[in-house]
């Protein structure tokens, strides 16, 4: 069936006599290329020996679940509608801080800034020394392009444990500082992270530094390592990296 399909959707007559399957047709061959682009080949293949089923489940499942405004910037947890409701009520009869925080979290995942940073202040009423709560709002603040105010937080966060969430808050501090033109600073803080983390929002960035001072060979070093670490990657963990692999790539072309 797909073997003919660029041809059919080529065909003036085709769309003419049968729009709806011409539409299917394409919005299949659709998923079939965005599956093979991800290299999700089971996906593919799925796709390729089905009708329309598959690719649906795909766009719904993979392609939809792909875009986000906090692409590339994720924190751990979920964001399910049951576990939203859950949470608000919990919130409403118990008050407690790590509640706002978990529900806060979950609005940053799906991108929901302001309604993040509202649950991550009201956590911070309820416990100001909670670290996580403090590295949350100050990520937060930094996607709204607010860096001077993230600045402390994530200052705090990072001199009590350079560790917290597993160096996300330490990358989280580096960006910080390159929003706020400070790049040598940032750019020994990303050297922190690649020291202990093979993170590749660590590596492009450090990378990119390394471009602006001329340092062109540390830099390809570093993007040359996304590019083969990438290669050999879970399926899950290339959806969540693959803005920076794209980077890396763009980078690289522009290093020679």
């Amino acid at each position: 069936m797909l073997a003919s399909l660029p041809s059919n959707l080529l065909n003036v007559d085709f769309w003419l006599a049968y729009p709806g399957l011409a539409l299917f047709s394409l919005f299949q061959l659709w998923m079939l290329i965005d599956a093979i682009r991800r290299r999700e080949w089971i996906w593919a293949a799925f796709i390729f020996v089905g009708w329309v089923f598959p690719a649906i489940l795909y766009f719904f499942l993979v392609y939809r679940g792909s875009f986000s405004g906090a692409r590339g910037f994720e924190l751990p947890g979920t964001h399910h509608r049951r576990r939203i409701k859950e949470l608000e009520a919990q919130i409403h009869y118990l008050d407690k801080p790590h509640h706002y925080l978990q529900l806060g979290d979950i609005y940053f995942q799906q991108g929901k800034f302001p309604k993040a940073e509202s649950c991550y202040r009201a956590a911070l009423e309820r416990d100001s020394q909670d670290l996580d709560t403090r590295a949350h709002l100050g990520q937060c603040l930094l996607r709204q392009n607010k860096p001077t105010d993230a600045r402390p937080l994530l200052e705090g966060v990072v001199a009590e444990n350079p560790k917290h969430d597993y160096g996300y808050s330490l990358m989280a501090y580096a960006e910080t500082l390159g929003a706020l033109g400070e790049s040598a600073a940032a750019m020994n803080v990303w050297k922190q992270v690649t020291e202990n983390h093979s993170y590749p929002r660590a590596k492009v960035q450090l990378a990119e530094l390394y471009l602006k001072t001329g340092q062109n060979d540390l830099a390809r070093a570093e993007l040359n390592e996304v590019l083969a670490d990438d290669a050999h990657a879970p399926a899950f963990q290339r959806r969540r990296d693959r803005v920076w692999v794209r980077k890396a790539k763009a980078l690289l072309r522009k290093s020679v």
